[in-house]
């Protein structure tokens, strides 16, 4: 059973704190949609100042991202690669992390509340198969510590991946 932890000490601490929680949870555990939906959790219950915490998976041979587990208000069901800031993060295989999506060109805003967003691709066999999305009310609420440890727990997902 899964006891809410209350974190402390630095930032870096805390995210180390949740990477062993990620890492418990998902351990011999492949079942993919399971630990997203976890995982989706977890960060909802770290992360402030967020509103929206998910991930969209890439549907099939198309160039298309669908939705899949997340917590927030209901989203954007499908997303074409290089529109938006999922699309351009699965399309081009990198980070995204904006201070800003009213300045991103094709933001798609699935929720007007939303002024910053990080996305995270998310790997099988050197292919993108989904991408980590997370947004916030903030402008530049995220910073390269959680960049780093956010792709490190896409990693551990990826680790699970049959």
């Amino acid at each position: 059973m899964f006891q809410k932890v209350e974190y402390s000490g630095t930032k870096e601490q805390q995210y180390k704190t949740l990477t062993s929680q990620v890492k418990a949870l998902t351990h011999d555990e492949f079942n993919l949609i399971a630990n997203l939906a976890n995982t989706a959790a977890l960060l909802n219950q770290f992360l402030h100042d967020i509103n929206w915490v998910g991930f969209y998976l890439k549907d099939g041979d198309r160039d298309e991202l669908v939705l899949g587990p997340f917590v927030g208000l209901p989203a954007c069901v499908r997303i074409p690669f290089g529109k938006g800031v999922c699309g351009t993060s699965a399309q081009t295989k990198t980070v995204q992390r904006i201070d800003n999506v009213h300045d991103f060109p094709g933001h798609i805003a699935c929720d007007a509340a939303s002024n910053s967003e990080i996305v995270i691709p998310l790997y099988h066999n050197g292919e993108v198969i989904g991408v980590l999305d997370i947004d916030s009310p903030e402008f530049n609420r995220f910073d390269e510590t959680d960049q780093l440890y956010l792709q490190e727990i896409v990693q551990i997902i990826e680790g699970n991946i049959k």
